[in-house]
């Protein structure tokens, strides 16, 4: 298992505004795996990216709200 770094938008109605990106992070096999969890919500998804270790060991030295969640 890997961790996801979702990058995406509330709604799908609107354009892509970088200052309104939120992010999400998911514990899954496979990016696959994360987009079809999130195929049910109404996310604009930018970007799906793959954390590696330091990657991640940032994250969560760095993000107070920093969360996983698991597929």
């Amino acid at each position: 298992m890997a961790v996801f770094k979702v990058f995406f938008q509330e709604t799908l109605d609107n354009r892509i505004i970088r200052e309104d990106t939120l992010t999400r992070y998911y514990e899954a096999g496979s990016e696959s795996e994360v987009r079809k969890m999130l195929d049910d919500d109404p996310y604009n998804i930018e970007f799906v990216q793959k954390l590696s270790p330091s990657h991640l060991e940032y994250e969560k030295a760095n993000n107070e709200d920093f969360k996983v969640e698991n597929t």
